[in-house]
């Protein structure tokens, strides 16, 4: 009987491959929502001081039954992460950045 079961759980778990290049990651600093009856769209975007130009770095296309779970988890790990550093501020402005930020612009 025990042995059922294991094969049971064996068979419902996600073998999850993650590549290098995917592990390191990619940073954003502004996150944009659209929706259509089908799906949510999240476009992750860079957005750096002093470039009036932001790139969307990665587009993440969803159902509305796993955007509605994909909240419910970030609000769970929020929760765990206030629990354990503290609150986390909020600020209603954008961030403000030098316009210099990262060095001088350079003309060609």
């Amino acid at each position: 009987m025990a042995e059922d079961k294991n094969k049971q759980q064996n068979q419902n778990q996600i073998n999850i491959e993650l590549s290098e290049e995917i592990a390191e990651g990619i940073y954003s600093n502004l996150a944009m929502i659209a929706h259509s009856n089908s799906e949510f769209v999240i476009d992750f975007i860079r957005l750096m001081p002093g470039v009036p130009k932001a790139k969307v770095k990665s587009r993440i296309v969803i159902t509305p039954e796993h955007a509605k779970r994909f909240l419910a988890a970030l609000k769970d790990n929020i929760d765990k992460y206030e629990a354990s550093f503290g609150a986390i501020k909020r600020t209603e402005d954008m961030p403000k950045f030098p316009m210099n930020f990262g060095g001088t612009i350079g003309e060609a």
